[in-house]
C-alpha cells in the first residue's frame, strides 16, 4: 500500500549505508556491478548477493551449479536463455522474471539470446535450513503478467509482495518483497515494509532522495541500505526520471557458510555438497551426462 506521506509510518526507515556497486568480471567474459556480496556489504539477511549484469555474446554464464538458495533474474534489456540438467529451457526477455529455487541442486547455463547488450538484475535469496534440500522449482512471469499500478507520477511493477493495492502471484519461500519503481520528476512514493524485514534500494537510473530526513540525493548504481522501521519513503526532486528497485525480506537469522554457488549452514554440509557435485549424487545425479547446447 502506498501512503500519502511518511508521517503515516510509526517509524520511517532511514538510510544507514550507501554503497557504490563497482564493476567486476563474472562468468565467461561477462561484467557485473556487484551490489550485495562485496566487501562493503557482504550480505543483508536473507539476501546473499545482487548483481546488475551486462553481457554481450559470446560472453555469458556457462554451465554452473547451485544449492541452498534461490536466484531471481529480472531482465532490464535484451534476453537471456536458460537451460538446466532437468530439461528445463526458456528465454526471458525485457521485463520478464525467472524465480528459480535451486534447492538441493541444479546445474544450468544462462547465455545471451541474440546480438547486442543484454542487461538485468540477479538477486540471490537464502533458503532456511528446512528448505535448502527441497526439489528445484521455477516461477516465470512474463512482463505483461507482472502486476503494476500508478499513483501521482509513481509507477510500480510488483515482482514479489504488494504495493499500491496490487499483489504479485509469486510464492516466496523466504518471505520477500521485490518492487520496481519509476518516479517522474516531482513524484514521491511511501511504501510499507514489514518492520522486522531487512530492506535496500538499488538505483537503476536517475537520482532520488531515499529515506526519511535524508536531504542528499543518491544516484544510479548505488545501494541504499535502510535501517529499522515500518516504511520507506523516496522522493524524485530532480528534473529526470528515477528508476529503482526496492527489495526487502524476512531475515532467517541462521548461520551462513558459502562456497561459491553453494550456500549451507555448516562447513560439513558444504563438504557434503562438494562431494555430491563431484560424484553426481544427492540431487546432482544428472550432472554426469548433461552439458548445455
Amino acid at each position: 500500500m502506498s501512503e500519502t506521506d511518511p508521517s503515516s509510518f510509526n517509524q520511517p526507515r532511514l538510510v544507514t549505508k550507501k554503497v557504490l556497486a563497482k564493476h567486476q568480471r563474472e562468468g565467461d567474459g561477462a561484467v557485473v556491478r556487484r551490489c550485495i556480496g562485496r566487501s562493503e556489504l557482504k550480505s543483508l539477511d536473507p539476501f546473499l548477493m545482487m548483481d546488475d549484469f551486462s553481457v554481450s555474446p559470446p560472453a555469458g554464464f556457462p554451465d554452473h551449479p547451485h544449492r541452498g538458495f534461490e536466484t531471481v533474474s529480472y531482465m532490464l534489456q535484451g534476453a537471456i536463455t536458460h537451460q538446466d540438467f532437468a530439461g528445463h529451457k526458456g528465454t526471458i526477455h525485457t521485463g520478464d522474471v525467472q524465480w528459480m529455487t535451486a534447492g538441493r541442486g541444479i546445474i544450468h547455463s544462462e547465455m545471451p539470446a541474440g546480438e547486442g547488450v543484454h542487461k538485468g538484475l540477479q538477486l540471490w535469496i537464502n533458503l532456511s535450513s528446512q528448505d535448502k534440500m527441497i526439489e528445484p522449482r521455477y516461477q516465470e512471469l512474463l512482463s505483461e503478467d507482472i502486476p503494476r499500478a500508478e499513483q501521482n507520477g509513481a509507477e510500480v511493477r510488483v515482482i514479489a509482495g504488494e504495493s499500491m493495492g496490487v499483489r504479485s502471484p509469486v510464492f516466496t519461500r523466504t518471505p520477500t518483497m521485490f518492487l520496481d519503481f519509476s518516479l517522474r520528476p516531482g513524484a514521491e512514493v511511501h511504501q510499507e515494509v514489514p518492520e522486522s524485514w531487512n530492506a535496500f534500494a538499488y538505483i537503476i537510473e536517475g537520482e532520488g532522495v531515499f529515506g526519511y530526513q535524508n536531504k542528499t540525493p543518491i544516484s544510479a548504481n548505488h545501494v541504499a541500505v535502510f535501517g529499522p522501521g515500518d516504511g520507506v519513503s523516496v522522493w524524485n526532486r530532480s528534473s529526470k526520471p528515477l528508476r529503482f528497485v526496492l527489495v526487502a525480506g524476512q531475515p532467517l537469522n541462521e548461520p551462513v557458510v558459502q562456497y561459491g554457488p553453494f550456500v549451507m549452514n555448516t562447513q560439513a554440509q558444504i563438504d557434503q555438497t562438494i562431494e555430491d557435485y563431484q560424484y553426481s549424487k544427492n540431487g546432482f545425479e544428472m550432472a554426469k551426462y548433461w552439458r548445455s547446447h
